[in-house]
């Protein structure tokens, strides 16, 4: 499986984003997939996640402002962001997990793309 992360970009706070993870192979979907970021000098933090069913969840600090959706069609999961502050600028990662389930711990996770930089400028 291969995970190819697009839509990263400079952006100035208010601004939004929408990311693309593109997966190849059969099991996306059947799978759930997840969005984490890593900030330089942080550790890779949980963002959002989408089971193969559609159902999501995020992490209170994108709460009402970014939202995962997935197209299985096209083998692609999305995350459009808006309202973005300089803090959420990170490398966003996208991957794909385990099961069905989509959890937040990075164990839940077995495949990782390459990562997409997003700059929020203040």
């Amino acid at each position: 499986v291969q995970l190819q992360a697009s839509g990263g970009g400079l952006v100035q706070a208010g601004g939004s984003l929408r990311l693309h993870c593109a997966a190849s192979g059969s099991i996306f979907s059947n799978n759930g997939m997840g969005w984490y970021r890593q900030a330089p000098g942080k550790e890779r933090e949980f963002v959002a996640a989408i089971t193969s069913v559609g159902s999501t969840n995020y992490a209170d600090s994108v709460k009402g402002r970014f939202t995962i959706s997935r197209d299985n069609a096209k083998n692609t999961v999305y995350l459009q962001m808006n309202a973005l502050k300089p803090e959420d600028t990170a490398v966003y990662y996208c991957a794909v997990s385990r099961s069905s389930y989509a959890g937040r711990g990075l164990a839940d996770y077995r495949y990782w793309g390459q990562g997409t930089l997003v700059t929020v400028s203040s």
